[in-house]
């Protein structure tokens, strides 16, 4: 089932709209909040709306594969969920195992690419084995890179990449004064990621719920008033627009940033007229 012919038009054009207007965010991470309190409002069990929520997952999946997005992060279980009651934690278990089960043929066909972060060693043993599984299935695929944040905390991270540190200045790997911001990223599980340009969060809370908190430091941030099992194409394109309209100044200013957009874009244009003349 290949994703791109099953485009419709209005889908089609409405993804051209949005490549009209520039650069894709490289790496779009998504809060996915809301799927309890969207079923106790519609009268059903918590659980329910988990398993709703899994159709937005591969709605959102294969919308940012086929507009050309890089890197997709879902933060699908964390660390401090693992205290809610234990009937859903083990409802939201087989949901992943389920889903694993049932998507990994069309994710494997479409191109993408599955990888993890989290402490995957808390997770139940079948379901670490279909993630390996599946990783291993998907290591050579040149599409979407899919990442599913389990038993994750990006405090938890932060913790773990100092004690490795730690041990590597003990054992005389690396000295303290070493410690570089990137020496530093490539002992976190992001490691072969890209620090995430544009996070979603849906439901309308305001806060980053310990996700990504060293990657997501001047990344943009959008929130979404839907919950989770209401979020799809359309938000998604709205959620892209609202970031492709914004400036990204890293600390700098406008004025310099449209400078260095400039110098930028006469560089290229040297580049290319060397290349030229070397023909």
């Amino acid at each position: 089932m290949n994703w791109n012919n099953q485009r419709s038009a209005s889908d089609l054009a409405k993804q051209e709209d949005i490549n009209s207007l520039g650069k894709l965010p490289k790496h779009v991470a998504i809060i996915m909040d809301g799927n309890g309190r969207w079923a106790t409002e519609k009268g059903m069990p918590r659980i329910a709306g988990h398993k709703a929520g899994m159709e937005s997952v591969r709605e959102i999946v294969k919308t940012s594969s086929q507009i050309g997005i890089k890197y997709l992060t879902l933060y699908a279980f964390s660390i401090e969920n693992w205290k809610r009651p234990a009937t859903e934690v083990t409802g939201l278990m087989s949901i992943l195992e389920q889903y694993l089960r049932s998507e990994i043929d069309e994710l494997h066909e479409n191109g993408v690419r599955l990888h993890t972060i989290g402490k995957l060693s808390s997770l139940p043993k079948m379901v670490q084995k279909l993630l390996k599984e599946s990783i291993e299935r998907t290591s050579d695929n040149q599409g979407l890179n899919l990442t599913l944040a389990l038993s994750y905390s990006g405090r938890w991270d932060i913790v773990r990449a100092v004690q490795m540190i730690g041990l590597d200045v003990r054992r005389g790997k690396i000295s303290p004064e070493d410690i570089s911001e990137s020496l530093f990223s490539s002992y976190l599980q992001t490691a072969n990621l890209p620090d995430a340009d544009f996070m979603i969060r849906t439901s309308g809370e305001m806060r980053l719920s310990n996700f990504l908190l060293w990657e997501v430091a001047y990344g943009e941030i959008y929130i979404s008033n839907k919950y989770w099992p209401e979020f799809r194409s359309d938000d998604l394109y709205l959620a892209l627009q609202n970031y492709m309209n914004r400036e990204r100044r890293y600390g700098m200013t406008s004025s310099q940033i449209v400078n260095q957009a400039q110098n930028e874009k006469h560089s290229n244009y040297l580049q290319k007229m060397m290349n030229v003349l070397k023909k």
